[in-house]
């Protein structure tokens, strides 16, 4: 059963400010503070791992917003603990809160590789691009050593399977064996989310994540390596973040990143509340402000799922952020066309015969 907790104190290197309650739960508890604990210290939680016993490891959408059909998550619930992450409603699914709980309780595939080769293996499969990350990031903390992305991504470059990838992480450097070879081949780009480049608002809002500086260092080191790279500034939040966009494409732009793109903020089910708790905590001067404006990307409501808008919002404020973001695309050189990754070069598994048994 997942708590209603408001914990006084923020958990320390955590950014939601509670553990509130997922929508599918019948009972909820509510903590509160007495007062007793007013000098205490905030709270450390531990991040707990969990595997997940999967029979598939490739998803399936058919989503007009987002460019691909199929992609690979390694991970649910996410360490970075960014406040404003559009997948913390899934965790209310495993009866768990969208809040604390979705960055400390981690679920990972343990093998994600071997799913993924049994997969590209069946007798239909057609080819088409493998979106890495579409959820939670694909390079968080605990991939350092649990490795699950590693597998994902040596499997289908073994196969010459072509795939992207977005994350907010430096650990994806890690890689760059991999992701250089494939490149070459034109089988890989690389997405890096930038959000903002003051390291306060940063800590506070990503609060594991790599920093700004780690992350335009990655666009730069994937670029010498020759991964194509593509920035994204993402979520453009109005009245928080959104005047940095030309800053974060300059920098992005000179690190070597040959494409952009940007998301306003997205305020889905128990997101909203969660980010307006974290806001009325660390910026609570213009906590007001920002929730008018997010209301006003979203034609007065916090949040509208409308194929076609719901990744740019609509009205006045909206139409200058996309404005603000086209011109400086082009005026730092962020508009490269992309070649499509090439899916001729693929070559499946050969399936296991049962067969194969009686010579062993």
């Amino acid at each position: 059963m997942a708590e209603a907790a408001k914990l006084g104190p923020a958990a320390r290197g955590r950014g939601a400010k509670s553990n509130r309650t997922g929508r599918f739960e019948s009972l909820v508890r509510d903590v509160f503070d007495d007062g007793w604990g007013e000098d205490a210290e905030p709270a450390q939680i531990l991040t707990q791992l969990q595997p997940m016993k999967s029979r598939t490891i490739i998803a399936r959408n058919q989503s007009p917003d987002v460019g691909f059909d199929r992609s690979i998550n390694p991970y649910r619930g996410c360490s970075h603990g960014c406040i404003y992450c559009y997948a913390r409603p899934a965790h209310a699914y495993l009866g768990l809160s969208p809040g604390l709980d979705f960055e400390s309780k981690i679920f990972f595939k343990p093998q994600a590789g071997e799913l993924l080769a049994k997969e590209l293996s069946k007798p239909g499969y057609k080819p088409a691009t493998i979106h890495i990350g579409g959820d939670t990031d694909p390079y968080q903390p605990d991939e350092k050593h649990l490795r699950v992305t590693r597998q994902v991504i040596e499997t289908l470059e073994r196969y010459n399977h072509p795939f992207t990838i977005i994350t907010k992480s430096a650990l994806i450097l890690r890689d760059l064996d991999v992701l250089s070879r494939m490149a070459a081949r034109g089988l890989t780009r690389v997405a890096i989310s930038i959000t903002t480049l003051d390291r306060r608002l940063a800590r506070s809002m990503e609060p594991r994540a790599a920093t700004p500086g780690k992350r335009i260092e990655a666009v730069r080191r994937l670029t010498e390596a020759g991964v194509p790279v593509t920035v994204l500034f993402a979520p453009a939040i109005p009245g928080l973040n959104d005047h940095e966009v030309e800053a974060v494409l300059e920098a992005a732009a000179k690190a070597g990143a040959r494409g952009a793109g940007y998301v306003a903020l997205r305020l889905p089910r128990e997101i909203a509340q969660l980010f307006e708790e974290w806001l009325q905590a660390d910026y609570p001067d213009r906590a007001r402000k920002v929730m008018s404006l997010a209301r006003q990307i979203r034609s007065g409501e916090v949040y509208r799922a409308a194929w076609g808008d719901r990744m740019v919002g609509d009205g006045p404020v909206a139409e200058v952020l996309r404005q603000r973001f086209h011109l400086a695309v082009k005026r730092y050189g962020l508009d490269h066309p992309w070649t499509a990754l090439d899916i001729s070069q693929f070559q499946p598994p050969r399936p296991v015969s049962p067969q194969m048994d009686l010579f062993g």
